[in-house]
This record gives structure tokens, sequence and C-alpha cells, in this order.
């Protein structure tokens, strides 16, 4: 379905909804077709058109000789982080060899003028990052991206570079041989089939990957206008943590971050003493002795299993709970706020949970 003109990511999962699988959209008649709310003849046409398969016959052919995996959305091996997002590709592209489903995963962007403040902030963030057991993602470009996936590797961090463009090529680059590295320690991600060119319109459309895969986004150094401010954004949107780095007042790659900053679109950071603090992540791993409830408070059959979690895990961040228990977010809130109006769990900074 990536292959067909007019429908993107969200009319693809409209589609997918509706038939049940991709299969049965291209084995549906075009009365079929029609009847579903919003394809119109035009794109029924499309769909049942032998185009887009002999395109997709090709692509098939192009990754099975690339060792490139193919990501379906819905399917095990989907990013979960990405597959909560209303408008998360239905399609991936990826090879490298790091779990993109990692316990902690931190987006990293900026300015692709990175200054030497820029740049220390961020060799300095990434070392201390180590103990954590987390993974970066960046968005391979100049500046901030190359040294976010650079100390990574430094560091031996595994790093995800998300594209703008197929897998048949590395842009920038100058990042080649880099992107090579990322393939042992990490990956190379993308929607976009081999052939796509590194198009300005295609990047707004990789920055909502950057954002929708990882816990939190860090924006180190950023002008007002740029794609860094675009993820952190599309991260508020996705109700995800975005935190930056404050900068001087008259720099112009620090007026982005202490926008973000102002307008209380990301939190203030000065360390990774600040996002161990507001994540909640600690270095000790193990949890704490689960907690009996002992208050006399009537939960319903959600909130009780949602509580059972929680106490079992001793504190846990909301996308792991929607993981755990396969709940869509939305829902899921609804049943937090519900438990903490009860006074049976508390909110933690990070949007972690834990039992009273």
């Amino acid at each position: 379905m990536t292959k067909i003109n007019g429908v993107g990511p969200v009319v693809a999962r409209h589609l997918l909804s509706h038939c049940g699988s991709a299969e049965a959209v291209f084995a549906a008649s075009k009365k079929q077709l029609t009847t579903i709310p919003g394809i119109g003849n035009y794109l029924a046409e499309s769909i049942l058109g032998t185009k887009a398969l002999h395109e997709a016959e090709d692509e098939l052919r192009f990754v099975q000789k690339h060792g490139i995996q193919m990501l379906f959305w819905g399917s095990e091996d989907y990013p979960k982080r990405l597959s909560d997002c209303f408008d998360a590709p239905v399609l991936l592209y990826y090879k490298g060899n790091a779990n993109l489903n990692s316990s902690r995963i931190i987006s990293i962007v900026g300015t692709r003028n990175a200054t030497s403040y820029g740049k220390s902030i961020c060799a300095e963030f990434i070392q201390n990052l180590t103990p954590y057991n987390v993974m970066v993602v960046s968005g391979l470009a100049h500046g901030i991206d190359t040294h976010a996936h650079r100390n990574s590797l430094k560091q031996g961090i595994p790093t995800i570079g998300v594209l703008g463009h197929g897998l048949d090529r590395i842009y920038p680059a100058t990042n080649r041989e880099m992107a090579a590295k990322m393939l042992e320690c990490g990956g190379l991600l993308t929607e976009f089939p081999s052939g796509t060119n590194p198009d300005r319109q295609n990047f707004p459309m990789r920055n909502r990957i950057i954002a929708g895969l990882a816990d939190v986004t860090v924006v180190v150094e950023a002008a007002v206008k740029g794609g860094a401010l675009i993820t952190a954004e599309i991260a508020n949107n996705y109700n995800r943590d975005v935190f930056a780095f404050p900068g001087n007042l008259n720099q112009e790659f620090s007026a982005g971050c202490n926008y973000l900053i102002k307008t209380n679109r990301a939190h203030l950071i000065g360390s990774v003493r600040d996002l161990e603090y507001l994540m909640n992540w600690t270095l000790d791993t193990q949890p704490s002795a689960p907690k009996q409830l002992q208050l006399h408070v009537s939960l319903s059959a959600s909130e009780q299993q949602a509580y059972d979690l929680i106490n079992t895990s001793g504190q846990i961040g909301i996308d792991d709970l929607s993981l755990q228990l396969k709940w869509p977010q939305s829902k899921l809130a609804i049943v937090l706020l519900e438990m903490e109006m009860k006074g049976v769990i508390a909110a933690l900074p990070g949007k972690v949970y834990r039992v009273l």
C-alpha cells in the first residue's frame, strides 16, 4: 500500500482496520472499497491497479538481496512505542542488530550547525548515559545528529539512524563510514523504499519516527526554526517527554532550546542526572518488593489489572504499561487517572507510576 499514490500512513491503517489485512485490501472489489469512508473511485482504482504490485515485487527483491527487514505495523517486531502513534508508518525498512523495543530509548536532536558548546554538551551527555542501558536515536544529519551517533558508537551505546530516503544510499555521504559502523551497534531505519531521494519534504516525515520511537526527546542545541523543533513538537503531540539544554540568550542556535523551555514545551536539563530524576530512571533495576493493597476501595476489572502489574513491577512507565497490558494509551490514561483519584497509585516524574 505504500506504493499507492494517495495512500499515506493514516489511510493505509484505515484500510487495514476495515479489511483486516493487506491481502484483503487488494482482494476487495472496487464496490467494496468505495463503501469504506474516505475511499472514493479514484483511490479505489489506484489500489486495484497493478503498478503498485509490480513495484512492491521489485522492492521485495531489493530487501532480500541486501538483508533488510520489513517491519509491518501490527507485527511483533514493529516498534511498539511507534505503533501507538496515530500516523505511524504501516511499513518500515530496517537494517541493523539493535532491539527497536529496547527498555529505554532516547532521541537526541539538534541543529545541523552545531557549535563547540553543542558538541561538548552532546559528548558529555552521551558519555554519562552509559550506565543506564539506553539506545540513542537520531537522524544521521550533519551537526548534532552526527555527534549523537558518533559519541554513542564511541561509548558502545546502540544507536539508530532514521533516514529521510531509501536504504540504497546514505545522506549525507560523509556519514557513510559511520553508518556502516552503526549496522554493527544499532541500525538504520526508514519508511522510504529504495530509490527515494533525500528530498526536503521527506525530513519532517522522518522526524515523526524519531519522536515516536523514543520515551523522551532531548534537544541539545537548536534555532527557533528547524527540524529539531519540529521533532520536539511532534513528541509533545505524542504525549512523550521532551527535554532541552538551555543556552546563551544571544546565540541563534540556543534560541530554539530556550523557546521550548520558556513555553513549557520542554523540561530544562543540565545533565544526565536531571534526566534520571525527571524520567525516574535509576541504575538499580531490581524492583522493590510488591505491596499488598490495603485500602478498602473498589477497583474495576481494568483498574485491578493495571494495579496488579504496577504492584508487581514496583514502578513502571506508562509506555511499558501500555505494551504489557496491550491497551491504547488513551484508555490507559483514563484508568490511571481514576486510580490516582482513588488514592491507590501515585504518578512520579516521567509518567512513571507506583502503588501507595
